[in-house]
């Protein structure tokens, strides 16, 4: 078994050192191990909330208390985790030119703390937040600051304080789909890290880059949606392999 994980990895590695463009594409797995849980795992936010009455437009507009209930216990969250040797090695392959960028479906931020300077948010994310009547801007500090007796938080002006995000019934801003259509239009290799390929449109992103004739490396643990577009796949934890991944694309044999 070590063999063949042995082999996966040196093929791995040499794709992404001959490719001429590499994307990540990211999802909750990934930050895992920084002490976030997948929302929808066992544990995970949506198993106490139910995300259309904390974190959609609708519920930003009737139910404003219940959303910054929600969002004191993400935000919290977010501000007590720290980048894991996967974002680490991501960021490290960014810096010495094996990759040129990373797409995330992650709020958390954890990608640019480790380093990576090319990111695109894909579902926005939480250290941006704005008025949803005047538009002002506010920073995710603030937000650490509050507590329950500050929420919901509000805006001199009257108007809801909210973070950058995409809640449930909103669309992927335009700023992040022109981004990322760039990017995997340019790309001839993704890594698909920690996502189990179930939130449309961003689980389409390494079909678009198959389909483009890219190869396709995955780095999951357990079955997802991807099995029809991965050429090479590892199901163990990204936090174990990316390290090693990374020393092979930067020193070859």
């Amino acid at each position: 078994m070590k063999r063949k994980q042995d082999d996966l990895l040196f093929a791995a590695a040499d794709i992404l050192r001959n490719a001429k463009s590499v994307v990540a594409f990211t999802g909750a797995g990934i930050s895992v191990p920084s002490g976030i849980p997948d929302f929808r795992s066992p544990g995970g936010l949506w198993s106490k909330y139910d995300p259309w009455e904390v974190a959609s437009l609708q519920a930003l507009r009737v139910n404003a208390t219940g959303v910054w209930t929600f969002l004191l216990e993400a935000v919290d969250m977010f501000g007590r985790a720290r980048p894991n040797p996967a974002h680490e090695s991501l960021a490290r392959l960014e810096s010495k030119g094996f990759l040129d960028g990373v797409i995330t479906q992650n709020i958390d931020g954890l990608h640019q703390a480790a380093g990576s300077a090319n990111v695109v948010e894909f579902h926005g994310g939480c250290e941006n937040f704005y008025c949803m009547r005047c538009r002002r801007e506010y920073d995710a500090q603030e937000a650490r600051s509050l507590g329950k007796d500050d929420i919901p938080w509000m805006c001199e002006c009257g108007g809801v304080i909210r973070p950058d995000i995409v809640f449930f019934g909103e669309g992927i801003p335009g700023p992040a789909t022109r981004r990322s259509d760039e990017m995997v239009r340019r790309a001839d290799a993704v890594i698909i890290v920690g996502t189990s390929g179930e939130v449309t449109p961003a689980c389409l992103i390494p079909g678009r880059i198959k389909s483009g004739g890219g190869k396709v490396i995955e780095i999951n643990i357990g079955p997802t949606g991807f099995g029809g577009v991965t050429d090479i796949r590892f199901d163990a934890p990204a936090e174990q392999v990316l390290p090693v991944l990374a020393d092979l694309v930067e020193s070859p044999a």
